[in-house]
């Protein structure tokens, strides 16, 4: 009797131990659950803000993200500022790097023509790059023929260019490395193109507008980052034009990069000059922060 006793009691056990088994089973089941439908939702509000950026990135209809800053006018300041240079009249349309290479050779002698009048336009007038350009043309201006002429006769064509002597080094060096790195091309990457002696920034940014077609960024040079510190067009004062292209790329729409260096630097030729700005002639007296109104 003890014995059945003790497998009744044991039976029993067995089932109040199964009973609590299965209600942890269940339990734990419902965790599991639980945990999967969180993760479930929780991955459905990631994956459906990811396709909602992703959809308009391939249609092309996201719209444009409103930069945190803008300057004040700058839009009708911009209009205004067109309007003046309408006329194209300024040296820079006239005699620009633009204008100085020869448009009827192989496409990769005029870049290099390109490279080269950049090179020489640095603290020099468009008037003086100009016709430096032209005698270096008249003796044949490839590549060529710039390592086979003599450092002596280089400096003479190109006299009396800003600092021609320093030039005359750096484009004998930078030739040569476009022949044996580049086989007689110049390169189509800012990175690569400012590592040429004698070449900055702005000279590659317009190289890469120029001669590759391309718009790497804003072109900025002493016209550009003088008027558009000026205008306020930087959130705040900037020291050198590397420092000013910075800022106006963080807030100046894309599609008007190509178009600025060609608007400032004519328009600083003409009204918004370095010393003594004409600021009566200026349609944008009544909006500049640094006209002089009196």
């Amino acid at each position: 009797m003890c014995a059945a006793v003790s497998a009744g009691r044991g039976r029993a056990a067995a089932r109040r131990l199964g009973r609590a088994r299965g209600v942890a089973g269940v339990s734990q089941a419902q965790d599991t659950a639980s945990i999967l439908r969180r993760s479930r939702r929780r991955k459905n509000v990631a994956i459906a803000y990811e396709t909602g950026l992703g959809d308009g990135a391939e249609q092309g209809t996201a719209e444009p993200q409103t930069p945190c800053w803008e300057p004040k006018d700058w839009r009708q300041q911009l209009e205004r500022i067109r309007e003046m240079r309408k006329n194209r009249d300024a040296p820079v349309d006239e005699m620009g790097v633009q204008k100085c290479y020869d448009s009827s050779a192989p496409p990769q002698v005029m870049r290099y023509q390109v490279l080269l009048s950049l090179m020489l336009s640095s603290q020099t007038k468009d008037q003086v790059t100009s016709a430096a350009m032209l005698r270096l043309r008249q003796h044949g201006l490839t590549v060529d023929s710039i390592l086979q002429m003599d450092d002596a006769t280089l400096g003479q064509i190109i006299y009396p260019v800003g600092f021609w002597r320093n030039k005359v080094k750096y484009i004998k060096q930078t030739t040569a490395i476009l022949k044996q790195k580049y086989g007689g091309d110049i390169p189509r990457t800012v990175e690569e193109l400012v590592k040429l002696p004698g070449v900055g920034p702005k000279m590659a940014h317009l190289a890469m507008n120029i001669a590759w077609d391309s718009v790497s960024g804003i072109a900025v040079d002493t016209h550009v980052h003088r008027i558009t510190n000026r205008l306020k067009w930087v959130k705040k004062e900037t020291k050198y034009p590397e420092e000013t292209r910075v800022a106006l790329e963080d807030w100046l729409p894309r599609d008007l990069w190509r178009e600025i260096n060609w608007l400032l630097v004519g328009f600083g030729q003409q009204t918004c000059l370095p010393v003594n700005p004409r600021c009566n002639e200026c349609l944008n007296q009544d909006i500049c922060p640094a006209a002089k109104r009196c």
